[in-house]
């Protein structure tokens, strides 16, 4: 006999993740939300430099636009960027020819701490980047964003200009779904509703205020993101979130509703190697409830299957957790910080 689960929608969120939710979360869906001119003020007056990265591969269709606007936007008619980085992932179209005709500084992640070696995934050229990089608030955007996302950059410094407690921005949005010319207002953000969400709201419920946890745009103090590890691959985000938790408290992370958000859809068969590789990040950080709180560890493997025509067809796929230290711990690093501040 089929069970039959019953949802009631009077069920409330647990109290701190409610008040966090409530306090910590902002609005910045158009430039007419924002007063950009007392967040140019309160960057000028704390001495602040902005660093923006945009990790790219093979994104020559959406790259240039997107550098083009920020350039015109935040570093000429206003000064809020001081730094515009691509950060180029083993790109095999013109995406790093294309984001420097465009205007911006580009980096291929092997050039960057090479005697680190390279790691292919978005993780690795985030963590990267803090190398590449001089500022000390770092503002993260997916490189294939598409419409106008041109205050998707002062809302995520919003929050970090004008609350010294706050650490780490996240970005959330609804993420319009297009499929074969059909469109669905919210069918986005797929792994983050069948994987993500309820894994955080299960180990770490704290965190069940965050809309998008797995989402691709954020800022936060290089202070912060220089003592936590950066996963290689597509579990990056969940990662951050997790460990900048454990580093600063609840209290330190924020979040601001950016409106709307589109980009390149996936295929189903690409989610489900992120969801993989975001189940291996999760589990590499909770503990068992057994004596000793023992790590969990993930197999490391997903197995995923198509149809020949005529039968089944396994396909395997490594999604073991891949991360790279702390880049405080990384002598280059803070060889070429010290020279920077001295």
């Amino acid at each position: 006999m089929a069970q039959t689960v019953i949802v009631a929608d009077s069920v409330a969120m647990r109290p701190d993740a409610r008040a966090w939710f409530q306090h910590r979360t902002t609005s910045a869906t158009s430039l007419a939300e924002l007063d950009l001119d007392a967040l140019l003020r309160a960057k000028r007056r704390a001495g602040h430099r902005v660093s923006v990265v945009l990790p790219a591969r093979n994104e020559e269709a959406t790259v240039g636009r997107l550098v083009t606007e920020l350039r015109e936007h935040w570093m000429q008619r206003r000064p809020l960027i001081d730094e515009l980085l691509v950060v180029d992932s083993d790109s095999t179209d013109g995406t790093a020819a294309v984001a420097r005709a465009a205007g911006a500084d580009v980096v291929a992640t092997t050039e960057v701490l090479p005697d680190h070696g390279t790691r292919p995934g978005k993780g690795e050229a985030l963590w990267k980047s803090l190398a590449a990089t001089t500022g000390d608030l770092v503002v993260f955007l997916d490189a294939d964003l598409i419409g106008d996302v041109t205050h998707y950059v002062p809302g995520l410094l919003g929050p970090l200009l004008v609350d010294p407690q706050v650490q780490y921005v996240k970005g959330c949005y609804t993420r319009p779904l297009e499929i074969d010319g059909r469109s669905e207002p919210a069918g986005g953000g797929r792994v983050t509703e069948l994987t993500a969400r309820p894994l955080l709201n299960a180990l770490w419920p704290e965190l069940a205020g965050f809309v998008q946890p797995l989402g691709g745009e954020y800022a936060g103090r290089r202070s912060a993101l220089e003592r936590v590890p950066f996963v290689s691959a597509y579990g990056v985000e969940v990662g951050l979130l997790i460990d900048l938790l454990g580093l600063g408290g609840l209290s330190s992370l924020a979040q601001v509703d950016l409106g709307v958000r589109r980009h390149t859809p996936q295929s189903q068969e690409a989610l489900g190697a992120m969801a993989g590789q975001v189940v291996s990040t999760v589990l590499a950080r909770a503990e068992c409830g057994r004596p000793g709180h023992r790590r969990l560890e993930a197999s490391g493997l997903l197995t995923q299957f198509r149809h020949d025509g005529t039968g089944f067809v396994p396909r395997s796929s490594a999604v073991a957790v891949d991360e790279r230290p702390p880049m405080v711990t990384v002598p280059e690093y803070l060889s070429v910080r010290a020279g920077l501040v001295g």
